[in-house]
């Protein structure tokens, strides 16, 4: 199963992106997280500010890249059905591997928030690394 955490790219730039993601009561993983008290779970928080990173990699002609640390990530609103996320991620440098070091924030836009001050439902910073295949692929046995 595959969640899209970028509805729309509200700026790109080469070493910055600026997304939005509206939270819906229909979401699937809502349903669960929690019943009585439905949010965002934070991993997903993560994983739109992971998305946004990877469209500015693509935008570079960088192949596909995965999630190889996370630092500093601090967690600062639940995000409920109704709510946005803009997502703000940008390049802090590159580095000799080829990955990509980020750091990104998202503001809370909801009804009764400040639209000149939203609140930040999180922040941190996060490495964007190559695929490294496993080098022993070719020793493995058939299955």
């Amino acid at each position: 199963m595959r969640f899209s955490f970028v509805d729309r790219v509200l700026e790109q730039s080469p070493d910055r992106i600026v997304t939005l993601k509206q939270v819906t009561s229909a979401e699937e993983y809502l349903q669960d997280h929690f019943p009585t008290f439905p949010v965002l779970p934070g991993v997903f928080m993560l994983e739109s500010m992971v998305q946004a990173a990877r469209l500015v990699a693509e935008a570079r002609g960088l192949p596909r890249l995965v999630l190889g640390k996370v630092r500093a990530l601090k967690y600062g609103r639940f995000v409920k059905p109704g709510a946005t996320l803009r997502v703000e991620v940008s390049l802090a440098k590159t580095l000799d591997d080829g990955s990509l070091d980020f750091k990104g924030e998202a503001l809370l836009l909801e009804p009764g928030t400040s639209i000149a001050e939203p609140p930040v439902a999180v922040s941190g910073r996060f490495l964007l690394r190559p695929i490294r295949p496993c080098r022993d692929f070719a020793a493995l046995p058939p299955q």
